[in-house]
Protein backbone atom coordinates (compact mmCIF):
# COMPACT_ATOMS: atom_id res chain seq x y z
CA UNK A 1 0.00 0.00 0.00
CA UNK A 2 1.26 3.47 -0.85
CA UNK A 3 1.73 5.28 2.43
CA UNK A 4 3.28 8.44 1.04
CA UNK A 5 2.91 11.03 3.76
CA UNK A 6 1.00 14.14 2.83
CA UNK A 7 -0.29 16.88 5.09
CA UNK A 8 -3.97 17.74 5.05
CA UNK A 9 -4.16 21.30 3.80
CA UNK A 10 -7.69 22.67 3.65
CA UNK A 11 -6.91 26.35 3.45
CA UNK A 12 -9.02 28.29 5.92
CA UNK A 13 -11.11 25.30 7.04
CA UNK A 14 -10.36 24.77 10.73
CA UNK A 15 -10.17 21.25 12.18
CA UNK A 16 -12.30 20.40 15.20
CA UNK A 17 -10.24 17.28 15.73
CA UNK A 18 -7.00 15.88 14.36
CA UNK A 19 -7.14 12.09 14.39
CA UNK A 20 -4.20 9.94 15.42
CA UNK A 21 -2.70 7.67 12.73
CA UNK A 22 -4.48 4.72 14.37
CA UNK A 23 -7.83 6.53 14.33
CA UNK A 24 -7.26 7.52 10.69
CA UNK A 25 -6.52 3.90 9.79
CA UNK A 26 -9.77 2.88 11.52
CA UNK A 27 -11.68 5.52 9.55
CA UNK A 28 -10.18 4.10 6.35
CA UNK A 29 -11.41 0.62 7.31
CA UNK A 30 -14.90 2.01 7.98
CA UNK A 31 -14.84 3.79 4.62
CA UNK A 32 -13.72 0.61 2.85
CA UNK A 33 -16.46 -1.39 4.58
CA UNK A 34 -19.08 1.12 3.41
CA UNK A 35 -17.91 1.67 -0.17
CA UNK A 36 -15.74 -1.31 -0.96
CA UNK A 37 -17.37 -4.35 0.67
CA UNK A 38 -15.89 -6.63 -2.00
CA UNK A 39 -12.30 -5.52 -1.49
CA UNK A 40 -10.74 -8.31 -3.59
CA UNK A 41 -12.06 -6.81 -6.82
CA UNK A 42 -11.45 -3.16 -6.09
CA UNK A 43 -7.73 -2.60 -6.80
CA UNK A 44 -7.82 -0.11 -3.94
CA UNK A 45 -4.51 -0.87 -2.24
CA UNK A 46 -2.80 2.21 -3.67
CA UNK A 47 -5.78 4.53 -4.05
CA UNK A 48 -9.07 3.80 -2.34
CA UNK A 49 -10.90 5.72 -5.08
CA UNK A 50 -10.09 2.93 -7.53
CA UNK A 51 -13.31 1.33 -6.26
CA UNK A 52 -15.09 4.08 -8.24
CA UNK A 53 -12.78 4.34 -11.26
CA UNK A 54 -13.00 0.57 -11.67
CA UNK A 55 -16.80 0.63 -11.56
CA UNK A 56 -16.99 -1.52 -8.41
CA UNK A 57 -19.31 0.92 -6.60
CA UNK A 58 -21.87 3.26 -8.19
CA UNK A 59 -20.68 6.85 -8.37
CA UNK A 60 -20.81 10.01 -10.43
CA UNK A 61 -17.71 11.88 -11.48
CA UNK A 62 -16.27 15.21 -12.47
CA UNK A 63 -18.69 18.18 -12.55
CA UNK A 64 -21.69 16.05 -11.55
CA UNK A 65 -19.74 14.76 -8.53
CA UNK A 66 -18.82 18.28 -7.44
CA UNK A 67 -22.43 19.44 -7.83
CA UNK A 68 -23.68 16.54 -5.68
CA UNK A 69 -20.96 17.20 -3.09
CA UNK A 70 -21.89 20.87 -2.83
CA UNK A 71 -25.51 19.89 -2.07
CA UNK A 72 -24.54 17.87 1.01
CA UNK A 73 -24.86 19.03 4.60
CA UNK A 74 -23.76 17.22 7.72
CA UNK A 75 -23.06 18.09 11.34
CA UNK A 76 -19.37 17.23 10.87
CA UNK A 77 -17.16 16.24 7.99
CA UNK A 78 -14.23 13.84 8.05
CA UNK A 79 -11.35 14.49 5.68
CA UNK A 80 -9.18 11.40 5.23
CA UNK A 81 -5.95 11.47 3.26
CA UNK A 82 -5.26 8.58 0.91
CA UNK A 83 -2.22 7.65 3.02
CA UNK A 84 -4.77 6.40 5.60
CA UNK A 85 -2.73 7.85 8.47
CA UNK A 86 -3.96 11.46 8.41
CA UNK A 87 -7.51 12.63 9.05
CA UNK A 88 -9.29 15.62 10.50
CA UNK A 89 -12.84 16.49 11.45
CA UNK A 90 -14.39 19.88 10.72
CA UNK A 91 -17.86 21.39 11.04
CA UNK A 92 -17.78 23.05 7.62
CA UNK A 93 -17.76 21.23 4.30
CA UNK A 94 -14.31 21.73 2.78
CA UNK A 95 -14.29 23.59 -0.52
CA UNK A 96 -13.96 21.34 -3.56
CA UNK A 97 -11.25 23.47 -5.12
CA UNK A 98 -9.08 23.13 -2.01
CA UNK A 99 -9.57 19.36 -1.66
CA UNK A 100 -8.83 18.84 -5.35
CA UNK A 101 -5.13 19.44 -4.66
CA UNK A 102 -4.55 15.83 -3.61
CA UNK A 103 -6.23 12.50 -2.84
CA UNK A 104 -8.75 13.25 -0.07
CA UNK A 105 -11.97 11.53 0.95
CA UNK A 106 -14.62 13.72 2.55
CA UNK A 107 -17.62 12.14 4.28
CA UNK A 108 -19.90 12.63 7.28
CA UNK A 109 -19.31 10.50 10.40
CA UNK A 110 -22.17 8.16 9.44
CA UNK A 111 -20.76 7.65 5.91
CA UNK A 112 -24.05 8.63 4.22
CA UNK A 113 -21.96 9.68 1.21
CA UNK A 114 -18.38 10.25 0.20
CA UNK A 115 -16.51 12.55 -2.11
CA UNK A 116 -13.24 11.17 -3.42
CA UNK A 117 -10.89 13.87 -4.68
CA UNK A 118 -8.13 12.47 -6.87
CA UNK A 119 -4.78 13.63 -8.18
CA UNK A 120 -6.18 12.56 -11.58
CA UNK A 121 -9.05 15.10 -11.44
CA UNK A 122 -10.52 15.78 -14.87
CA UNK A 123 -9.42 12.40 -16.17
CA UNK A 124 -10.31 10.08 -13.27
CA UNK A 125 -12.48 11.81 -10.75
CA UNK A 126 -13.37 13.36 -8.57
CA UNK A 127 -16.08 10.88 -7.56
CA UNK A 128 -19.21 11.23 -5.45
CA UNK A 129 -20.94 8.13 -4.10
CA UNK A 130 -23.94 7.61 -1.86
CA UNK A 131 -24.09 4.88 0.79
CA UNK A 132 -26.52 2.03 0.15
CA UNK A 133 -28.65 3.45 3.00
CA UNK A 134 -28.21 7.06 1.91
CA UNK A 135 -31.81 8.17 2.42
CA UNK A 136 -31.98 7.15 6.10
CA UNK A 137 -28.43 8.26 6.89
CA UNK A 138 -28.84 11.62 5.17
CA UNK A 139 -32.15 12.18 6.94
CA UNK A 140 -30.30 11.77 10.24
CA UNK A 141 -27.60 14.22 9.11
CA UNK A 142 -30.23 16.83 8.19
CA UNK A 143 -31.97 16.34 11.53
CA UNK A 144 -28.68 16.75 13.41
CA UNK A 145 -27.84 19.92 11.47
CA UNK A 146 -31.27 21.41 12.27
CA UNK A 147 -30.90 20.52 15.97
CA UNK A 148 -27.45 22.10 16.11
CA UNK A 149 -28.79 25.23 14.42
CA UNK A 150 -31.64 25.49 16.96
CA UNK A 151 -29.19 25.14 19.85
CA UNK A 152 -26.95 27.87 18.42
CA UNK A 153 -29.96 30.15 17.99
CA UNK A 154 -31.14 29.48 21.56
CA UNK A 155 -27.65 30.24 22.89
CA UNK A 156 -27.49 33.47 20.88
CA UNK A 157 -30.93 34.54 22.15
CA UNK A 158 -29.86 33.81 25.72
CA UNK A 159 -26.66 35.90 25.29
CA UNK A 160 -28.73 38.79 23.95
CA UNK A 161 -30.87 38.59 27.10
CA UNK A 162 -27.76 38.83 29.26
CA UNK A 163 -27.10 35.15 29.97
CA UNK A 164 -23.52 34.03 29.85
Amino acid sequence: MNKARSAIDLGTTKPLKIFSPEEAADLAVQWMNAFCANMQNASSETFMWHVFSGGNYPSVRRAEAIARYEEQVAPEYIVLSNDRIRAIETDSRPAAEVCARTDYYVFPRNLAWTMAFTHEAGWLGPYFAAHRNYEALNKQNLSDVRARSRKRQEAENARRRGWK
